[in-house]
């Protein structure tokens, strides 16, 4: 029924945004100040949501526009190494460089610094939207960043209207960073307007109650979009679970408590773990419960990409684990 819902028809997404290289001093637990080794890892929303979905054994295809030195290659080959599809990965030139990452894997007094002038992903253009046979795919996924500069904003909408054309649902993780945007208006606006186009939509609260222009009226604006555009929409609060609004449903649904490494890349995982279990037919309550699942995984450990779990990860992290929290329904 979910599935349905959803509108996901084959276990395989085309992925469009960022993908960075990250750096995370080594041991965990290091301040980056007092770091004297690195360890770097493939990172960026979008290369995030890809991998997972792989590992978990789905398809992906990103769409994006590296840097034309090495850290793009570097970005590109951990893609490949990973299984995901970079046949509409575009090597840019000049002055744009990749997104660059470098956090802690701590979570008291957490640091992380993102580099992201002359973002080489925001040359994401029409052109390369239109080279998508979006045919191929069971939905189009994206996080909010994309949309925080031209020409990928275009881009990304153009992209929502030939994904419509064919017949694929949208997935939007609404991903707000502020340091990517001109101003809150404008990404107040934008990311509004990609809500309404949306078919299913992720975020948490703060997102939510940004969007809506207030945190309190966050959940308010959630079920709001489940009601006009949006088949499903899921609201995330932290600790305290999550949300999802579907036509008249209202589910609620806690987290898989574990001992923090880190508070990075717990949404792109469980963006990965939702779709991969809503495409293979699972019930919308057990998609989000595995998508909470790879979020526990993902921050138990270092890294962001290499930290998503595999399938069989997945598996023996559900046996293993006492189960969900409860909450108040």
């Amino acid at each position: 029924m979910h599935r349905v819902l959803a509108g996901i028809v084959k276990n395989n997404f085309v992925v469009i945004g960022r993908a960075g290289m990250d750096f995370f001093p080594d041991p965990p637990g290091t301040k980056t100040e007092d770091a004297e080794t690195f360890k770097s890892g493939l990172g960026g929303s979008s290369a995030n949501i890809a991998t997972g979905v792989v590992k978990l054994g789905g398809q992906a295809a990103l769409v994006t526009s590296v840097s034309h030195d090495s850290v793009g290659r570097y970005c590109v080959k951990q893609l490949l190494n990973y299984g995901v599809n970079c046949a509409h990965v575009k090597s840019v030139g000049g002055e744009f460089r990749n997104s660059l990452a470098v956090y802690e894997s701590r979570v008291s007094e957490h640091q992380s610094v993102i580099y992201r002038n002359g973002a080489a992903d925001f040359q994401f253009t029409n052109q390369d939207a239109e080279e998508v046979a979006y045919g191929d795919f069971g939905a189009l996924v994206t996080a909010g960043t994309v949309f925080a500069s031209e020409p990928s904003r275009s881009a990304a909408f153009h992209a929502f209207d030939l994904a419509k054309a064919a017949g694929l649902p949208i997935i939007f993780d609404i991903d707000y960073r502020p340091y990517s945007w001109p101003s809150a208006e404008v990404a107040a606006e934008v990311l509004s307007r990609a809500g309404a186009l949306s078919d299913v939509i992720v975020g948490n609260d703060e997102e939510f109650g940004f969007m809506a222009g207030g945190i309190k009226k966050g959940l308010e604006k959630a079920h709001s979009l489940s009601q006009s555009s949006a088949k499903i929409v899921i609201y995330k609060m932290g600790e305290k679970g999550a949300i999802t609004f579907a036509d008249d449903l209202e589910l609620h649904t806690g987290i898989y408590s574990v001992t923090p490494l880190k508070p990075t890349g717990a949404g792109d995982s469980f963006m990965a773990g939702f779709l991969v279990s809503m495409a293979q037919g699972l019930s919308l309550e057990h998609s989000v419960l595995r998508g909470s699942a790879c979020a526990a995984i993902v921050v138990s450990k270092p890294g962001c990409a290499p930290a998503m779990p595999y399938q069989e990860d997945l598996e023996m992290f559900l046996t293993q684990h006492p189960g969900p929290s409860d909450v108040k329904g």
